[in-house]
């Protein structure tokens, strides 16, 4: 693991005063780099070639753009010493932790980046103290797994990585071990599914309720947990699927899946907001306990408020969860700020704090 004293040693080798905002050009730069630009801050997209026409076209807000082949050579040495030659801090999206591997972010990605790096794979269920296992202890309700498909017992949610598209998992419910395995045989002759995902497939209980995406940030600088708002995620084929008549729905023959394509902003009723508060702090308590020095900067936790009004959350994001309508449709950065701001900006304002009053270290690993 790239150590505290290498990260330290490269911060004392910036100058502060020009940090430039990098990230790669996926998922949600985009909100990254308009926030650094908000704070005035530079900014560099790191992109795959066959995938640069957004950070071209928005030109205000992207800088400097470094061109790689695949996403994962950002771990070059000349990619990385460009970045560190532009005072850069390196924000960690999904498609970091995705395309590039968990072993060369944390040994050889000699970089400072906002947030604490030994977290991030936490996300990913194979980690042995994975989101589940932070989630079990800051005594947060999970939905029940089960062990087996024949346990199943109830609506419940199956969800396997795609075959074809590793980056996304193909959810489908089922309500009885019968139809766990018409479905999955279905999926994996119409080439959704292989039979070696299946075999490290999560089943859970299928929560009843309405959906949440509940975004926070931590600062180590201000010392407090922010609650910057809430967000519903568009899905297809689900999503306008479900909004045809039921007699449609039934004489249409087609796989469902679960491919999150947009957001939308939602709002949380005020009486709601103490839970949605405490839930994020006993989070953050259970990651700076097992994961020192714990949560720095934001993340997401997801999840249904059910009709008993109990908040279950059955997904965890431990980097910029990537809502970028909270910029202009959350009320709740206001409260805090005066100001409507995103995830990207609030980054921005960390790393400035940080650097003025120099304690970047505590916001760098």
């Amino acid at each position: 693991m790239i150590g505290e004293s290498q990260i330290a040693e490269l911060i004392k080798s910036y100058d502060t005063r020009a940090l430039t905002v990098s990230c790669i050009g996926s998922h949600s730069a985009l909100e990254v780099f308009d926030g650094a630009k908000d704070e005035g801050l530079s900014t560099i997209a790191v992109c795959q070639k066959d995938r640069m026409r957004a950070y071209t076209h928005f030109r205000r807000i992207v800088d400097r753009i470094i061109v790689v082949d695949r996403f994962a050579e950002v771990l070059r040495e000349d990619v990385m010493n460009e970045l560190r030659m532009s005072n850069s801090i390196f924000v960690p999206n999904r498609s970091f932790t995705t395309y590039v591997p968990y072993e060369g972010i944390e040994n050889e990605f000699l970089v400072p980046i906002f947030g604490n790096r030994a977290l991030l794979k936490a996300e990913e269920r194979w980690a042995e103290k994975n989101q589940y296992y932070l989630l079990s202890k800051a005594g947060i309700r999970t939905p029940m797994r089960f062990s087996s498909p024949d346990e199943i017992d109830r609506p419940a949610i199956v969800k396997v990585q795609e075959a074809k598209r590793k980056a996304e998992r193909a959810f489908f419910v089922v309500s009885s071990p019968s139809e766990y395995r018409r479905k999955v045989r279905e999926r994996i002759e119409a080439g959704l599914i292989s039979e070696e995902e299946v075999s490290k497939a999560v089943i859970e209980e299928f929560i009843i309720g309405t959906l949440f995406n509940f975004n926070y940030f931590y600062s180590p600088i201000d010392g407090r947990l922010e609650f910057l708002g809430a967000d519903r995620r568009l899905q297809t084929n689900l999503y306008d699927f479900v909004n045809l008549p039921a007699r449609e729905q039934l004489e249409v023959n087609i796989l469902l899946q679960n491919i999150e394509v947009g957001h939308q902003p939602a709002s949380v009723r005020e009486s709601l907001l103490e839970k949605v508060l405490e839930v994020g702090e006993r989070f953050v308590e259970a990651v700076r306990e097992e994961y020192p020095p714990g949560i720095i900067g934001p993340f997401a936790l997801q999840g249904a408020i059910n009709k008993d009004l109990e908040f279950v959350v059955f997904d965890v994001s431990l980097r910029v969860p990537g809502s970028p309508m909270l910029t202009t449709t959350s009320p709740y950065s206001k409260y805090y700020h005066g100001f409507v701001l995103g995830v990207g900006r609030r980054i921005a304002m960390e790393l400035k704090r940080a650097a003025e009053q120099n304690r970047l270290k505590e916001v760098v690993t």
